[in-house]
């Protein structure tokens, strides 16, 4: 059993007749060199532990402090995706809406051309029909001109012969 302080403390040797008995002091110092030897190599070995322990510590706060500059730098790049892609998504759409502006620009000039032609062509058309219609008023007119001139000169041939 391992001594404790009080044990030292409250020793008492036999006294002899030269003093104490120079085995039992003998014996109580060797009980306690070999205690304090233990005692002693523990705290050695224990020094040891703190320090591989510290390290350990030390090892672990390298570690998390890499961790943390790691998870910032991962959360930076992250943003600056993000912003990147918020970037990008934002030009396409300005890019889309242009298009759409351009196309609905030339549609609506395109249905403007069409309109303009599509009125030239009935004009034409009116054109065409008045023409048409002048032309085969004139040729009726010429017509009914012919046959009143061969109704007229048959009545002047019908005549002529019975006079």
């Amino acid at each position: 059993m391992p001594l404790t302080p009080m044990d030292i403390h409250n020793k008492e040797f036999s006294r002899s007749f030269r003093g104490y008995k120079e085995d039992e002091v003998d014996q109580f110092l060797d009980d306690i060199v070999d205690d304090f030897e233990k005692l002693y190599k523990e705290n050695i070995d224990l020094k040891d532990r703190i320090r591989s322990l510290a390290d350990q510590i030390n090892q672990f706060r390298t570690m998390e402090k890499t961790l943390r500059e790691t998870l910032v730098t991962a959360q930076k790049t992250a943003d600056d995706v993000i912003d990147v892609a918020q970037k990008k998504s934002e030009l396409i759409i300005r890019e889309a809406e242009e298009m759409a502006r351009q196309i609905r620009e030339d549609a609506d000039k395109a249905v403007i051309e069409a309109n303009r032609e599509q009125f030239e062509i009935k004009k034409q058309i009116k054109i065409l029909k008045s023409k048409i219609k002048s032309l085969l008023e004139t040729h009726i007119e010429q017509i009914e001109q012919i046959s009143e001139d061969a109704a007229a000169a048959q009545e002047h041939v019908t005549q002529s012969k019975y006079e």
